[in-house]
């Protein structure tokens, strides 16, 4: 059987860091934000695309994996914040790694994105269509936050990817759990520039251009959720909480983390973060902090790896991945 495994990693993260001191400006402080957060400083793009962002994870990913861009048959990047609304922001992707073989497309689950493009990889691999898949999260949510509002302490911009390859050994994505609830639309949404409201001077005058957020209920439903969603994949695929290693998730908050962890059963020790230092970078978050861990952690032949996310939509799943 054809099974996916995690041949390469790489990550980026733009240069210039915005510290905590600057959002006393709109009522928030550096105490408040790393208490309720886990938030020090954010990297901001000082004119970098995010396909800029996006290339130059992915290019080290592919260098890790100890192939050339010629190599990958399929780029999938997860973003919310593209180039421009077409093309695609892989094929921005494509065309700057000289990956002339691969096909190029987006996905669009915002901060769930890296996990549902990871599953997608993980599919064509499976059936054999495809060897070498690059999955690139990448965001620059710098551009559509408002920076006079409180809640624009959240977000940073980043990218991460993986390469996917094919194996026949026992090892890589055991099982994916995905899911979708359409009627959370609107607590985390971004209501101008697409056909439901189209750009005109009134919404730039509203900011309807910049994301909205209902923090509580974003709380409340990835608190729920989540750790319902992981036991479930557990569950499935006769697997317990003290099997696994690590769990590499989407970096909300670190309350919503350790709640999660909690619920789960699982050491916080176990829960690999960095918001620390790069906030909440959406599609970005969990190939960043998979490059980092990985770098830094060794693992044995045999240990389990949790993936979690949830996102606007609402979307939110988790992976298993056997080392």
């Amino acid at each position: 059987m054809h099974n996916a495994f995690i041949k390469g990693t790489g990550s980026y993260a733009p240069k210039n860091i915005v510290k905590n001191s600057f959002f006393e400006s709109v009522g928030s402080s550096d105490d408040w934000i790393y208490k309720n957060l886990g938030i020090k400083e954010r990297r901001i793009s000082t004119g970098e695309t995010t396909s800029d962002l996006a290339f130059q994870a992915g290019k080290l990913a592919i260098e890790d994996a100890g192939l050339t861009p010629k190599d990958i048959d399929l780029i999938i990047l997860a973003t919310a914040t593209p180039d421009r609304p077409a093309p695609s922001c892989a094929c921005f992707v494509q065309e700057k790694l000289g990956a002339v073989n691969a096909v190029a497309f987006d996905i669009s689950a915002v901060c769930s994105g890296a996990l549902f493009a990871t599953a997608t990889a993980a599919q064509f691999i499976k059936s054999g269509m495809y060897t070498h898949v690059l999955v690139i999260g990448a965001d620059t949510f710098s551009n559509i936050t408002d920076w006079e509002r409180r809640d624009s302490v959240f977000f940073g911009d980043g990218a991460g990817a993986m390469v996917l390859s094919e194996t026949q050994e026992d090892k890589g994505f055991v099982d994916f759990l995905l899911y979708t609830d359409g009627s959370g639309k609107e607590h985390f949404t971004i209501r101008a520039g697409g056909s439901e409201k189209v750009t005109s001077k009134e919404t730039i005058n509203n900011k309807d251009h910049f994301f909205s957020m209902n923090g509580p209920e974003v709380y409340k439903t990835a608190t729920e959720v989540v750790p319902k969603c992981i036991n479930e994949l557990l569950k499935n695929n006769n697997v317990h909480i003290d099997q696994i290693e690590a769990l590499l998730p989407h970096q909300p908050s670190i309350g919503i983390l350790k709640s999660v962890a909690q619920q789960i059963g699982l050491p916080f020790e176990k829960v690999k973060t960095n918001m620390d230092r790069y906030a909440n970078t959406s599609g970005g978050t969990i190939p960043i902090v998979l490059d980092e861990t990985l770098k830094n952690e060794t693992y044995k032949s045999g240990d389990y790896l949790l993936f979690a996310a949830v996102g606007a939509g609402w979307t939110w799943g988790s992976a298993l991945y056997k080392w």
